[in-house]
Order: structure tokens, then C-alpha cells, then sequence
């Protein structure tokens, strides 16, 4: 059966040619006469009407007690209050209602707008390039070196050209929020005017009356080198809205970047991919724009104000002592250092990403920045000193074990460790071990790597046969004579003989 306007069609059109009599078009199309009517007064069927206030008999008794709700809810958090289905789940569970959820939300929704409670209404914005930006925080899944974790991404979206820029962290710390705007900064080749903000912790110490803020003095350092001004929400889902430019964006991102779940090898691996993210979503089309965000972001980058020569230091700097295992507390984290800082004080450099220690101006220790708690990060070289006059040790220490751990420990280490116990003992094989472990400082892992494969495959299974190879490679092979200057060639002689020194022996007899 086609639409009644069509219907609506064929009874004027069988009026028009046949002149049939408005019982004859009803019976022809069995319709009532009054829709004959109504077709031959306009080819549009007229609107239906609604059903005006149904008694909704099993309502009526509970209607005193859902506009007692919503007139205490006025007194309450917008975020407490009632819903309509809530509503609906204490009549039937508390009182016993047999009554429909849908019939209790339409009246839930007449009784607001008669209350008059305010709908949200917003006012369409015009952006200006290189004015504005909006500052988020999300989360995303990610396998990490093999386990599950939930990572914190940073998210900067540019209002005028939609284009954005995101970065993870493992925390939601200060020094992410801080390093997240000078990558970001980095990668928009320049700083927008004004960037808004939720009332998050790592910029706001303190909401005051109305829009009033005490902010960080690190933001305020961050703010005034790269000279931006900032602005923030309201408190509440009414500050959402102030920034919905970025509201929701983060949710686009994951789904369209991060899905499925990816599986990297760290964090820098896990950032490579989300910027590779960014920039293909400068080739997406926001609905309602004839060019896209790329073209957009092209417009608007020469209006960005300069970046400074130098980027904004992120890192915080904290003193330490180093206790009696070479192991600094930085924010409830452990993390060693060289053992010949024991007891003293260092210089800890505290980022999102990485943990920096120095002492006596050089930089004696680098580290991941943990993302737990009362966690140990260990690097076996700290230690090498310590092991070299205690090797028994080398075997069950954390060090060690964090190594094998990180895949920094090849398996020819072991091999190469089991031959020697075999052949002189577990302490003399531990003391060799260190040796070996020695010759990394000076000619780095992959040559002693493999210098132990080379050792393994000669039978020399003794760690000055490491050593005597991985000096080998810093010799220069003799170079052929043939690339010597021509009179230098023709001075070739052959290798001497001992025939003649025996001749003279033999006179010497004779004498």
C-alpha cells in the first residue's frame, strides 16, 4: 500500500477524469467518505491529531508524590537529583506501583517544563584562527610490554581549525599536563591565545567566588613562557559546555585510532602511533566546513604566536639522599644510582617520563618514571663495583633480575655463565661474569654480545676470552701492499731464511 498522499492523488485524479461521486470514490478505494472529503479539499492528508491528556488511571495516585521529588530536587546537586526511570524504579519497588516507565516519563517531563526548570539551550560560536584551544584528559587500553594498562592521554584541540594534538602518559601527573602543552606547542609550530581549561588540580590549587582561580605556580611558569592566557570552567556539568569543542573528542579518537586495542613495546612506541593518529585526522571533513581540518590548521598556523627559542624545562627538581642500597625515593618510587654515592645527597629531575640524576654537575643515573607505587627501578651497572668485590651477590640481585625482565640480558649471558661454573666454580664464574659485565662500559653491549657468541663458538668459555675479543675489534686490519705508494711495492722482499745462520753455526764448530 503506497503513502496516504498518494492515496490522496488517485481520488482526485479518478474525481477529475471519471467525475465519480464522493460514495463512488469510497467505495473505489474503500475509504471513508470523509477521507474523499478531505482529499478533494487539498492533495496533503491532514496532520493527526495527538491524544490530549489521558486520564492515566494508574498513575493518579503517585502524581502528588513524583512532584514532591522534583520540587525537594531544586534543593539538592544537579547531579543527585532524580531521573525520570529512577522515578519510576522507587514507584514500582517502593510503593508498589503497577505503572509503565514510559507513561511516568512523559508526565516527569510535563511537570518540569510546567515547574519551569531550564533546558539547555547554547549559542552557536564563530572562532577566530590562532585565538583559541581546549584542553582535555581521557583514557585508553593499551598492552603494554605484554600486560594491560590503562594509559592517560593528553588531548589539545585547536577551535578554529578542529585540528588536535595527543599525547599518553602513564599518570595524570603535573609534569604530564605540562609536557603534554609543550609537545603539543611543538607540534602546532606555535601558541594560541588563549587556552581553556577544566578546574583540573595540576593548574587550579583553589576555586574561588564565580571565575576566580588560585592557580600553580608551575602553570603560571609554564603560561608565561610561552605568553598565553587561560581561562576555566565552571564548576559542574554546566562547565562542560564552555569547552565542547573538546567534549567528546577524545571518545572520537580512541574509537577511530586506538581500536583495536594496540599492543607495543613502550610508551614511545605507543606515543609514534597516536601521532601518526593526528596527523591523519588532518584529512578529516568536519560536518557543516567546505575545506578540511588540515586546510583549516594551514590557515591558521601563521597566526600562532612564535615559539620561544627554548622549550619550557617540564622537569621538577628535588634533593635526595641516597641510602645504603644506591637507591633515591622520588615520589614514593625507588630508583639506584652509582654505588659511590652512597649516603650522600643528589640532584633528582623529576619529569613525566623520566626520572634524571645528577650529582656533582654530570648525570650519573636516567630512569622511566615508575607509575606505581613503592616500586624499585634497578640498573645493574650501579652496582658493578659492589659485585666486583662481592660477585656471590650478582646471581639473586633485583638488578639482575630487572634485566632479564627489560630483555636487556642475553641468553648467551647465561650459557656463557654455566660453561665457566662447570669449569671453575660458581664464585670464580660470578667474578668473570662481572668482568664481562665491565667490558660493556667500555665497548657497549652489542660488541660484547658479541664477543660471548664468539667465545661460545670457540670453546673458550672464560671471560678473558670475552675480553680478548672484544678488544679485537678495535684493531685495524693490516692493509695489503697493494695499496701501498709504488716505490714502497717494489721494496717487497721474500721472508728471510735460517739456512745461511745455520752455515755460520756449523764454521763456528769447525773452529
Amino acid at each position: 500500500m503506497g503513502s496516504r498522499v498518494e492515496l490522496f492523488e488517485q481520488i482526485r485524479r479518478d474525481h477529475d477524469r471519471e467525475g465519480l461521486s464522493i460514495r463512488a470514490l469510497a467505495e473505489r478505494h474503500g475509504v471513508h467518505r470523509r477521507t474523499v472529503r478531505q482529499a478533494l479539499a487539498s492533495p496533503l492528508p491532514p496532520a493527526r491529531k495527538r491524544p490530549a491528556g489521558r486520564p492515566a488511571p494508574a498513575l493518579g495516585p503517585y502524581r502528588a508524590l513524583i512532584d514532591g521529588w522534583l520540587i525537594a530536587d531544586r534543593k539538592v546537586s544537579r547531579k543527585q537529583r532524580h531521573t525520570a526511570r529512577r522515578m519510576w524504579r522507587r514507584l514500582v519497588d517502593e510503593y508498589g506501583a503497577q505503572v509503565a516507565e514510559r507513561t511516568v516519563r512523559e508526565y516527569v517531563a510535563a511537570r518540569r517544563r510546567e515547574l519551569g526548570e531550564p533546558r539547555d539551550v547554547f549559542v552557536p560560536q564563530v572562532h577566530q584562527p590562532g585565538m583559541e584551544a581546549e584542553v582535555d584528559w581521557g583514557e585508553a587500553q593499551v598492552v603494554l610490554a605484554g600486560r594491560p594498562i590503562t594509559v592517560q592521554l593528553f588531548y589539545l584541540r585547536a577551535c578554529f581549525s578542529g585540528a588536535a594534538f595527543c599525547m599518553a602518559f602513564r599518570r595524570c601527573t603535573q609534569q604530564a599536563f605540562l609536557e603534554g602543552h609543550v609537545e603539543a606547542f611543538a607540534w602546532f609550530d606555535g601558541v594560541f591565545a588563549l587556552v581553556r581549561y577544566d578546574n583540573l588540580g595540576s593548574a587550579v590549587k583553589l576555586v574561588l567566588r564565580g571565575r576566580r582561580r588560585e592557580q600553580t605556580d608551575r602553570f603560571i611558569a609554564l603560561r608565561s613562557h610561552y605568553l598565553f592566557d587561560s581561562a576555566f570552567t565552571l564548576v559542574g556539568l554546566q562547565g562542560a559546555h564552555e569547552k565542547g569543542g573538546v567534549e567528546g573528542e577524545v571518545g572520537r579518537f580512541r574509537r577511530n585510532h586506538l581500536v583495536p586495542v594496540p599492543e607495543v613495546a613502550d610508551l614511545g612506541e605507543l606515543n609514534a602511533l597516536i601521532r601518526a593518529g593526528c596527523e591523519a585526522d588532518l584529512q578529516r571533513t568536519i560536518v557543516g566546513r567546505g575545506e578540511n581540518v588540515g586546510e583549516a590548521l594551514e590557515r591558521e598556523r601563521p597566526l600562532l604566536r612564535p615559539l620561544p627559542t627554548e622549550p619550557f624545562d617540564t622537569a621538577e627538581p628535588s634533593t635526595v639522599r641516597v641510602d645504603s642500597k644506591a637507591l633515591v625515593t622520588v615520589r614514593q618510587n625507588r630508583y639506584s644510582v652509582p654505588v659511590a654515592l652512597a649516603g650522600r645527597k643528589v640532584l633528582a629531575w623529576v619529569g613525566a617520563r623520566e626520572i634524571t640524576i645528577v650529582a656533582d654537575g654530570r648525570v650519573v643515573a636516567r630512569h622511566d618514571r615508575l607509575a606505581e607505587r613503592f616500586a624499585v627501578s634497578a640498573r645493574l651497572d650501579h652496582y658493578l663495583e659492589l659485585l666486583a668485590r662481592k660477585p656471590g651477590a650478582l646471581a639473586g640481585s633485583l638488578a639482575l633480575h630487572q634485566e632479564r625482565e627489560r630483555g636487556a640480558w642475553p641468553d648467551c649471558f647465561d650459557e656463557l655463565w654455566r660453561a665457566i661454573a662447570a669449569k671453575v666454580g660458581a664464585s670464580e664464574a660470578a667474578r668473570q661474569m662481572v668482568d664481562v659485565l665491565m667490558l660493556v662500559r667500555e665497548h657497549g653491549p652489542e660488541r660484547v654480545e658479541r664477543a660471548v657468541r664468539g667465545a661460545l663458538a670457540a670453546g673458550a668459555h672464560d671471560g678473558r676470552a670475552v675480553a680478548v675479543l672484544a678488544n679485537r675489534a678495535d684493531r685495524r686490519p693490516a692493509a695489503p701492499l697493494d695499496g701501498l705508494h709504488p716505490r714502497l711495492a717494489a721494496a717487497e722482499r721474500p721472508a728471510p731464511e735460517l739456512g745461511d745462520y745455520d752455515q755460520l753455526l756449523d764454521r763456528g764448530g769447525q773452529r
